[in-house]
């Protein structure tokens, strides 16, 4: 190794973000503890030396590798979790700014244990105004329904407790050279002025059809358009202007490619109306301090309380299937009495059977020093942009996915917000999508923020103020004018930027489907001579955290030989409250609590 590359990684050793334990609230008094404890100290575990033996090796704590682990170690398994980095999370990282600059050094060197990643370019002009540890930056950000197979692993695994989550209800479309707050309510859409009366007939005609989708009636009525586009379905039979079918498909729908078909679009769209109002006015959540890093290390704990043993900064260099016998760059050894599952990231130099990198994920990710607050809905923290196909001047062929975390997020200091940008586009389209992408988020938040210098003369006429108490203007023409003379009067300041290319082996999807990642999984075992190595994904380019469950019970049964015991653990119930102790704004309840709801009841 390096003299430069060991520097970067006694870089990222020293300089480490705050544990969940640290960061956790204190206990109330007269509250007993939970089941599984707060095991303060795994964030820094200190193995003398490797164990001898295991019955399963995992390399690499991304999100999916440590869901396998816990399950496994809960299941009765003898695994041994390493990961190449000195911090947890592997691909699912958050990190903290020196941790960023260690990882692209790393990732542009093609250093072992950062496969699957080209061309980080890292631009920070003002150096002085950031201090590292203040910011949790997720490698790969994503947001989780109130309706999702992840949520309830949590609640089951009893793995939530070690987490803080917060709402998400603000979905915006870019159109029109500006931002539209979807209505997706019923009483948005009835009380939205800007809708015509039989465009709102249109739209509770076509949510009906959505909440009874997987009806006898309804499934005979769709069989005729399973292989048309969706978007060519909701525009022919509803009648919906192409914005609102943009709104739909790509906004409330999250589809990360344009050619999705009707019964994949269906299903995205009632994944978001039976999330909403679940826990709460909202239908998305996001773990505070960090997306899917927080979550891994979390499941990480869960492993450690069931017996699984954790090394970090272990570096994989050679596997002997005959012999079983897993070596690594420090000289250890240990010998595999079961299977060993490999991140593609953290994969042998030498290594043959990686699954095959066929498509592309481009990522920017920039910290701005403004609140961004005129994009949150009251108390929340957070929001989602969409650019739908063709809205950008760059002509973009795919759409632009924007997560954006304000400071309540815990993930960046007050004034100051982080946005997430991605697209399936490859090469240089997508990194100069990407780019002017960032540049009508930059016009837009200077245009809305209070202080950006936007002045527009509009009476009461031209505005409706919507049931969340944010108003909406309906005289498009004076806004359109206004906006091509508006002005600023400041600059956006970036304090960050970050853009880089992630490859994997899972094609974008609809829905989850299991030969999905099946397909993936066998890229690397079929092809290969060596049948005892189980290679997971890198991440895919959903921004939701569907399908983590759906390969971590694929590699599992790979293992154990079926999935019904997948966390079959019975554990004790201590009734304790689990919103008790928490913020205000924590969204999360045990199923079977009284708020929990049943989907949101649409009528004509």
């Amino acid at each position: 190794m390096s003299a430069t590359v060991e520097s970067s990684r006694k870089l990222s050793t020293t300089e480490r973000r705050p544990s969940m334990a640290e960061r956790r609230p204190s206990m109330p008094a007269g509250r007993r503890p939970s089941v599984i404890p707060h095991l303060a100290g795994i964030e820094e575990p200190a193995l003398p030396t490797t164990p001898d033996q295991c019955d399963v090796l995992i390399c690499g704590t991304g999100l999916v590798e440590s869901v396998l682990a816990a399950a496994l170690s809960w299941q009765g398994s003898n695994v041994l979790h390493v990961d190449s980095n000195p911090y947890y999370g592997d691909t699912s990282s958050t990190l903290t700014i020196e941790q960023i600059k260690a990882w692209c050094h790393n990732v542009n060197i093609n250093t072992a244990g950062f496969r699957g990643y080209s061309k980080a370019l890292l631009y920070i002009p003002r150096p002085d105004q950031l201090n590292s540890r203040d910011y949790s930056i997720d490698l790969t950000p994503r947001v989780m329904f109130a309706r999702s197979d992840l949520l309830s692993l949590l609640l089951k695994s009893r793995v939530y407790r070690y987490l803080e989550f917060q709402s998400l209800s603000s979905f915006h479309t870019f159109e029109n050279d500006s931002f539209g707050k979807m209505s997706s309510s019923k009483e948005e859409i009835f009380t939205d002025q800007s809708l015509s009366l039989e465009t709102k007939r249109h739209l509770m005609k076509f949510m009906k059809l959505v909440l009874e989708s997987d009806s006898p009636k309804s499934v005979k009525e769709l069989e005729a358009y399973k292989t048309t586009p969706f978007t060519e379905f909701i525009e022919a039979k509803y009648k919906l202007t192409p914005a609102q079918v943009n709104e739909l498909c790509f906004t409330l729908g999250l589809s990360p490619i344009p050619n999705i078909l009707t019964p994949e679009g269906l299903s995205r769209i009632r994944r978001y109306l039976t999330s909403f109002s679940v826990y709460g006015t909202f239908p998305v959540l996001y773990s505070k301090f960090g997306g899917p890093g927080e979550i891994s290390q979390g499941f990480c704990r869960s492993a450690a309380v069931a017996g699984a043993t954790y090394k970090l900064d272990s570096q994989l260099q050679s596997y002997d299937s005959k012999k079983k016998i897993a070596t690594f760059t420090d000289g250890s050894t240990v010998k595999v009495t079961e299977r060993l599952v490999c991140s593609p990231s953290q994969a042998p130099a030498n290594a043959e059977n990686v699954p095959d990198k066929q498509y592309e994920i481009t990522r920017l990710i920039t910290i701005v020093s403004k609140s961004c607050k005129e994009w949150f809905s009251e108390g929340e923290s957070a929001a989602v942009v969409v650019f739908p196909p063709n809205s950008l001047p760059s002509a973009n062929a795919f759409p632009v996915q924007v997560i954006i975390m304000g400071s309540g997020s815990g993930c960046c200091p007050n004034g100051q917000c982080i946005w997430y940008l991605s697209t399936v586009e490859k090469g240089d389209k997508a990194r100069h999508d990407l780019e002017t992408a960032l540049l009508k988020l930059e016009e837009s938040i200077l245009r809305e923020s209070e202080d950006g210098g936007f002045d527009v003369d509009l009476t009461d006429d031209d505005v409706v103020v919507r049931p969340d108490g944010n108003v909406s203007v309906i005289n498009s023409v004076k806004l359109g004018k206004s906006f091509k003379e508006f002005v600023p009067k400041e600059k956006l300041t970036f304090l960050f930027k970050l853009m880089f290319t992630q490859f994997t082996s899972v094609e974008p999807f609809g829905v989850v489907n299991e030969n999905i990642f099946k397909n993936a999984l066998n890229q690397g075992s079929e092809n290969s001579v060596d049948h005892e190595v189980l290679y997971s994904n890198m991440p895919s380019a959903e921004v939701s955290y569907d399908g983590i469950v759906t390969e971590a019970k694929l590699l599992y049964t790979s293992i154990v030989g079926s999935d019904d015991d997948f966390f079959d653990v019975d554990f004790e119930d201590d009734d304790e409250d689990p919103l008790a102790g928490t913020q205000n704004d924590s969204a999360i309840v045990d199923e079977d609590d009284e708020e929990f709801k049943d989907e949101m009841d649409f009528e004509l």
